[in-house]
């Protein structure tokens, strides 16, 4: 892809046990004496691709990525549904993304994120700002309540078909049920059938909401699309276990650590209110709006954030 640098392989990987019976799933990529840089990955339950590796110089950093719990490569997925998400939630990754500082002997290092990871990376960041040495965001969300609402409820004014056909999915009457917490019922059912169902409504209107996007490959797979779907609605129906308007009213905890917020135009998932909020508030933070949507890997996005971690690289 035109603008991030040349595919790479870790040169390490390995499981870390994080308790609760979950195995959380890393690798190093680049030049181990490099700046260490985490990438914090979408979703929640998305996992980390091949195309974290590539924001990064792999000269001049030490990469880390992770697959957060029951996503990716970690253990147990959220895809089998004897899984428990009693011990995921935002709490814990941030307690996982520490300990996996600590285990790699990593001192402060570069938090980069996008969409959900934006996310994780800013209440990581608040809690332990002495570990983070600048924020590399793309398509800042904060998970608010609100935010969540025009997901699943606001947005269908944009795509009224598509969502028509979301709303019959969730199996309610009216109009102002809650869809997340609808679907989230029909994930948790014992009927295999309404499951299946349920993850493949849930991932079709998460590829509506990618206005001119291709469908995302990785719905095909049907235990991604149920480990996803589940990780989601068990997240955003609890709000991300994060009160209203949290980050930004914490924000003055992150004084002194530098950020790059990087916002598509025309990003109707997550609309640029949020991170303009933010970067008012956030006087160590430059804001670069750019004519994109909400993928990290739309081009304009990918040059944005290639060009802040190559600032803070030097």
């Amino acid at each position: 892809m035109a603008g991030l640098f040349p595919e790479i392989e870790p040169y390490d990987a390995g499981h870390l046990d994080v308790g609760d019976g979950n195995s959380v799933y890393w690798e190093t990529c680049g030049n181990p004496e490099g700046k260490p840089a985490v990438v914090v990955h979408g979703g929640p339950g998305s996992g980390c691709t091949p195309m974290h590796r590539r924001f990064f110089d792999p000269a001049l950093y030490r990469i880390v990525l992770f697959d957060q719990r029951g996503s990716g490569r970690s253990t147990p997925h959220a895809g089998d549904f004897e899984s428990s998400l009693e011990h995921n939630t935002t709490d814990h990754l941030v307690q996982d993304v520490e300990a996996l500082r600590s285990h790699l002997a990593i001192d402060r290092w570069l938090v980069f994120g996008n969409s959900w990871g934006s996310t994780l990376g800013l209440v990581y960041g608040q809690r332990h700002p002495e570990r983070v040495s600048e924020f590399v965001l793309l398509a800042v969300t904060t998970t608010d309540r609100e935010e969540i609402r025009w997901l699943y409820h606001g947005a269908g004014r944009l795509y009224p078909e598509a969502w028509e056909r979301f709303h019959a999915g969730a199996g309610v009457s009216g109009q102002e049920d809650d869809l997340v917490a609808a679907y989230c019922r029909l994930l948790n059912s014992p009927d295999p059938v309404v499951r299946e169902q349920a993850a493949a409504e849930w991932c079709r209107w998460e590829d509506a909401l990618v206005s001119g996007s291709e469908p995302n490959p990785r719905y095909e797979d049907p235990r991604f699309r149920m480990g996803f779907a589940r990780i989601v609605t068990h997240y955003f129906d609890n709000g991300a276990w994060l009160e209203p308007r949290q980050i930004v009213r914490n924000a003055h905890r992150l004084h002194g650590v530098p950020a790059v917020l990087i916002h598509g135009q025309f990003d109707q998932t997550a609309p640029l209110t949020t991170a303009r909020e933010l970067a008012d508030v956030w006087s160590d933070s430059e804001l670069v709006v750019v004519e994109a949507g909400h993928l990290a890997d739309d081009p304009a996005m990918a040059k944005a954030a290639v060009n802040a971690s190559n600032r803070f690289a030097r």
